[in-house]
């Protein structure tokens, strides 16, 4: 194996690898990551196997003596392609740990891409980690549906969505970022005292650069937007970045009909819907009340896990081991 450091001249191998591979998605894209480069030391890798073919990258930055997978990114960890058995994974695993063990590194923070976005199984990585001795140190739970495959929505739901089409709300993608921005920052200053993840210049100039994968869907009450959502689109999963409602929209079920509107015809077929996390205090608080507003949609839980390797004390050999004997 030989590991190359990333630089801006990568960027179309890494690019063209990422969208081939079985467990990317553009977030691992350098047209997405680079946007906040400047807030994060790169320490993004590039593995070649024996034949000199690219066999994995990995998005990473360093953090004192650490190296986090990735920390500008919801989930990070290596990026393989479809070829990549079991076997030759624990052999670009184990060339990473010795590589980062030998430059210094003492811990490694990975973060799982989450298996509802794998194009085909992908998680030889949690075994790896689990022969390394990992701590499971972060579980966080988003919610997510099957459209093809849903459960049926509460009774509460069913009564919302009704009064949201006598409304005479209309859902429709939109380019009106500004007066989603609006709602949505209103939204999460008066619920938590936080801002948006993204600023409204970043969100548009990520969807400037990724246009079918970062989509704008707004509930229009006459010429007013009075909610709407962000949805990162990838090949299995349509996620749900940002929701945001107003008073307005509260009170006629707008986020019913939105979502209703995305399920029963946007995204009818694709594989899943994530609604994101609802869990804060690295997984330990659950909100509650969150969880249930997605869940009578009709979402279910799945696992956002986070992984941290001593790297000092890992026994590297157990990536080594035949696992055929025994």
């Amino acid at each position: 194996m030989t590991l190359v450091s990333y630089t801006p001249e990568h960027a179309a191998a890494w690019n063209a690898f990422v969208a081939k591979s079985k467990n990317g998605t553009f977030l691992f894209n350098r047209n997405y990551m680079d946007y906040h480069r400047d807030r994060f030391e790169d320490a993004a890798l590039m593995i070649y196997d024996d034949a000199g073919e690219l066999a994995a990258v990995f998005p990473a930055n360093r953090r004192d003596r650490a190296i986090i997978s990735h920390g500008g990114l919801t989930y990070g960890g290596l990026v393989v392609g479809p070829e990549m058995g079991t076997p030759q994974f624990l052999d670009v695993f184990a060339a990473l740990a010795s590589h980062l063990k030998a430059t210094g590194i003492e811990s490694l923070e990975y973060k799982v891409v989450p298996s509802i976005y794998h194009l085909y199984p992908a998680e030889e990585d949690k075994y790896a980690l689990f022969l390394l001795g990992a701590e499971l140190y972060r579980r966080d739970l988003s919610s997510a549906i099957l459209p093809m495959k849903r459960l049926p929505l509460r009774k509460g739901r069913k009564s919302d969505l009704s009064k949201a089409i006598r409304s005479g709300l209309q859902v429709e993608e939109s380019g009106r970022w500004a007066e989603f921005w609006e709602i949505l920052s209103a939204n999460l200053h008066a619920k938590h005292g936080l801002k948006p993840v993204h600023t409204l210049q970043e969100i548009q100039l990520l969807h400037s650069r990724f246009p079918a994968s970062i989509r704008l869907f707004s509930v229009l009450a006459g010429s007013e937007a009075v909610a709407g959502t962000v949805i990162y689109e990838t090949p299995q999963v349509a996620h749900a970045q940002y929701i945001g409602c107003n008073d307005a929209g509260r009170k006629s079920g707008a986020l019913d009909i939105l979502l209703s509107h995305l399920l029963d015809q946007v995204y009818a077929s694709k594989p899943y819907f994530n609604f994101g996390i609802s869990t804060t205090n690295n997984g330990r608080f659950l909100n509650k009340g969150l969880a249930d507003f997605k869940e009578s949609f009709g979402a279910r839980s799945v696992s956002q896990d986070c992984y941290r390797v001593n790297l000092l004390t890992a026994d590297l050999s157990a990536l080594k081991a035949d696992q055929g004997n025994g």
